[in-house]
């Protein structure tokens, strides 16, 4: 590779290890969960629109996901997009970071690079610190270009045509698609055969929108405080055998659905899987014979090539070891095909028609002609090295016979040698392969003195003792010899079949992708049943009956975990929950959170009943913690998330807020927390709102949107083990009938004096009877009631009328009750 980068403004930055993509990681169902894989190109408008593109390769996968949105002055949807694709190097135009400079040294370059221009830039670098951004040349960002590189690398699929008219006027993309593309061929040393890579334009409007804060705070993808533990979203909800579904299931969960076409699509299949147990074995065991493969890897390592000497051994036999692995997959494939034969749901049977593609068939048929049958994938030892050297069919090529020939007399040379040894020296010496060649080893029990004259190079190893001869060291040189040529002789025709093969890498990766979701789809089942999970519904109502926290449930003991109910809908949409310290007031805002990721990825969720809205994002402000690094306080970090979520919220919108304005006075923070929350409540977002100002249920009682909630808890008298308090957990209509200074009786557990506490009380005594007099004084509350009613029952007719499935009898029954409690409402309030 050439040290001269003449496009790039940061020619003295190595490119190192740590920020490369790995190419070599271990093919596991978990193996690409968490790392940072994605080339990131990234570039915006000017001006006051943020107009963002970007370019995102994942050079293991050969996945290209391009995406433009319009973003908010918080760049909160383009982070969105770099937590969902990570990324383990960002391109951005040399303009976003230094101001162009002829003039300028390449390590002036770099020094003024920390100096950024751009907001975006400044923004990516406190949500991704350890991510390097490189800057390229603004010459290299051409979006005519762009198109051309996608033209010549998208596979040809059926959905070819349709990534080629998306991004046919999407200007930024397709100058991000450029200088990525320039990237990876002039500094990876990376070029892509024709109609190689899985390009995809990706729609945002397609999937909620969750802000990075939110998946931290809501444990997505991983558990807060223990990294390793499974008890997150991710770790309940992954059952899969397959990376490729990991992958999906992870991206889906940052980024769920929002079309209710498709998620009733994936719910019938996960309906059909779970209560078809016939099904549901056999898929389980075809997913097993696919257990850690990793198609999308497997079918970009043979579209691209590195740009260095081809003709080596190790390239002939990772290319070797690459077509055994493809054999492998593609001989899986027909078992999960007859196991979803006779499947009812719509997408089973499309995956069913994938994987029954006829070129699918073509491409173990070209395989069959090529490698021997009985060429397994045997790993380490002479075995590995056997099932290389005999991968391809006798009588393909006369040298590559005869260099065969030649290195099965060398290793049987090698054999012959040893059994000579053995019976001179009377010791039972046996032969290990290793990457240098052969070596002798005998347990160290077997030998009662020290070795014989002439063997070197001796060192212990397991119980046993490793060693060489100068004749062995000899013969290994010839067998090395005689293997590199055959390996070079083998990659040959490999190379030949694999530019028959990469002609099929569309329906190839249309497999991998059915593979995919089917695995999903299984995971989703497997859990459902045991969990015993119910089918949402998608309407505009938010209502859960007896909902339970699902990561809570797999923690703690069955039963333990307390239900609740939860209901929203566009009468009653923002809700204020209310209840003492412990009492479960973030769990429920948390659980309400979680289910509804879970119910708009496609799987069922842990409820008796349960109806959801589509959201288009969800917004939390959860934590009340500072930020050193950013140099935020509690107060500063509150007001910023707030921001974001006032600028982003839309009628679609789903807001989780806990605690708004405890980083400041009271009375501010009152005044604060009353302003957001009108602000939210003239969105018509649903949000759910916990807070301890019990005041804000008098300030906002105009809004008739605006429903109060509290956590129960039974007052009882204080002993040993009890402090006067016993927590329920449960959900409850209406404010608290007496807040108790629940804070005070906490307090005790600290061991705080008693002359404090008396003169706390006291004082919390008066303030309270003074607030509690205003407020009766200034409460105007039957209008607001009558309003409060009218609209609840026009909520509930619509929804009774769009959604009800009830039978004639039940459904009038229910209508009577509608107008029975209605009519006592005007009647109480007369």
């Amino acid at each position: 590779m050439s040290t001269a980068r003449p496009w790039s403004t940061s020619a003295s930055r190595p490119w190192t290890a740590q920020s490369r993509p790995g190419t070599a990681r271990p093919q596991t169902a978990a193996s690409t969960m968490h790392d940072a894989s994605y080339v990131i190109a990234l570039i915006e408008s000017r001006g006051i629109a943020h107009e963002v593109g970007m370019a995102a390769l994942d050079k293991d996968t050969g996945r290209v996901m391009l995406i433009q949105l319009s973003d908010c002055s918080t760049y909160v949807k383009t982070l969105h997009q770099m937590h969902v694709h990570p990324p383990s190097i960002i391109l951005v135009p040399d303009t976003f970071l230094t101001p162009t400079n002829a003039s300028l040294t390449p390590s002036a370059s770099a020094a003024r690079a920390a100096s950024s221009s751009s907001l975006s830039v400044q923004f990516i670098k406190e949500e991704f610190p350890q991510i390097p951004i490189e800057p390229i040349l603004r010459k290299y960002w051409n979006d005519s270009a762009g198109y051309q590189f996608i033209a010549q690398f998208c596979v040809e699929d059926d959905e070819r045509a349709a990534t080629l008219v998306s991004v046919t006027d999407k200007y930024y993309t397709l100058s991000a698609a450029c200088a990525l593309f320039k990237f990876v061929e002039t500094r990876l040393n990376t070029r892509f055969s024709a109609c190689s890579l899985r390009i995809r334009y990706i729609p945002v409007e397609g999937t909620m929108m969750i802000d990075p804060e939110t998946v931290r705070n809501l444990e997505l993808i991983n558990n807060q405080t223990r990294k390793k533990s499974t008890h997150s979203l991710f770790g309940l909800l992954n059952h899969t055998y397959t990376a490729m579904a990991t992958r999906l299931l992870r991206t889906n969960i940052l980024a769920p659905l929002t079309a209710q076409s498709a998620l009733d699509a994936r719910l019938d299949a996960v309906e059909e899987l779970i209560h078809s147990e016939d099904k549901f074995t056999e898929i389980k065991d075809a997913l097993k014979a696919l257990n850690k493969m990793d198609f999308d890897k497997l079918i970009s390592s043979l579209g691209f090539s590195e740009v260095r000497p081809t003709k080596t051994a190790k390239g002939a036999f990772s290319r070797v070891s690459q077509m055994l692995n493809l054999r492998t997959a593609v001989r899986s494939l027909p078992f999960l095909q007859r196991a979803l034969n006779g499947c009812k749901s719509q997408l089973l049977n499309i995956i069913y028609d994938i994987l029954s593609d006829e070129r699918l068939a073509k491409i173990e048929e070209l395989i069959a002609e090529n490698l021997n049958d009985d060429a397994g994938t045997v790993k380490g030892g002479i075995g590995a090295i056997n099932a290389r050297v005999y991968a391809v069919k006798a009588n393909r090529n006369r040298l590559l016979d005869v260099a065969r020939e030649t290195f099965k007399e060398n290793v049987a040379d090698i054999y012959q040698l040893n059994n000579a040894l053995s019976e001179r020296h009377s010791l039972p010496l046996t032969l290990i392969y290793q990457e240098s060649g052969f070596v002798f080893a005998i347990k160290k029990d077997e030998i009662e003195h020290e070795l014989p004259k002439g063997f070197i190079n001796v060192s212990a190893q397991r119980g046993r003792w490793l060693f060489s001869s100068m004749d062995l060291k000899k013969m290994n040189a010839r067998m090395k010899e005689s293997l590199e040529e055959t390996l070079v002789l083998s990659d040959g025709i490999i190379r030949d079949l694999v530019g028959q093969i990469i002609a099929f890498s569309g329906v190839l990766y249309s497999a991998s992708e059915a593979v995919a979701t089917i695995d999903l789809l299984w995971s989703f089942a497997h859990v459902s049943i045991m969990r015993s999970y119910v089918r949402p519904e998608f309407t505009d109502t938010l209502a859960i009956k007896n909902g339970r926290h699902p990561v809570l449930e797999i923690v703690q003991s069955a039963g333990m975990v307390v239900s609740n109910d939860i209901y929203c809908s566009d009468a009653a949409h923002f809700h204020i929950v209310q209840g003492p310290n412990m009492s479960g007031k973030s769990t429920y805002l948390r659980q309400t959170g979680l289910l509804t990721v879970m119910a708009m990825t496609g799987c069922f969720v842990p409820a008796e009943y349960s109806s959801f809205r589509l959201h288009d994002a969800l917004l939390t402000r959860l934590s009340n913690d500072d930020d050193m690094e950013k140099s935020l306080s509690t107060f500063a970090n509150e007001m910023t998330s707030s921001a974001m979520i006032l600028g982003i919220a839309t009628p679609r919108t789903l807001v989780l807020i806990d605690e708004l304005g405890r980083g400041t006075s009271p009375i501010e923070g009152l005044g604060i927390a009353h302003a957001i929350a009108e602000e939210l409540v003239r969105l018509k977002c649903f949000v759910f709102f916990a807070s301890h100002f019990h005041e804000l249920s008098t300030t906002l009682s105009r809004q008739p949107a605006v429903v109060n909630l509290h956590l129960s808890v039974q007052r009882s008298r204080p002993s040993a083990s009890n402090f006067g308090m016993t927590f329920q957990y449960k959900i409850l209509d209406g404010v608290p009938e007496n807040t108790g200074h629940y804070g005070l009786e906490l307090a005790k557990l600290a061991d705080l004096p008693d002359d404090m506490l008396t003169e706390a009380r006291r004082v919390s005594e008066i303030i309270t009877e003074k607030n509690l007099r205003c407020e009766e004084e200034s409460r105007i509350n039957v209008l607001t009631i009558r309003r409060r009613a009218l609209l609840k029952l026009h909520s509930q007719l619509n929804q009774a009328l769009d959604h009800s499935s009830l039978p004639q009898e039940e459904l009038v029954a229910y209508l009577a009750r509608l107008q029975k409690d209605f009519m006592k409402t005007l009647k109480d309030t007369l």
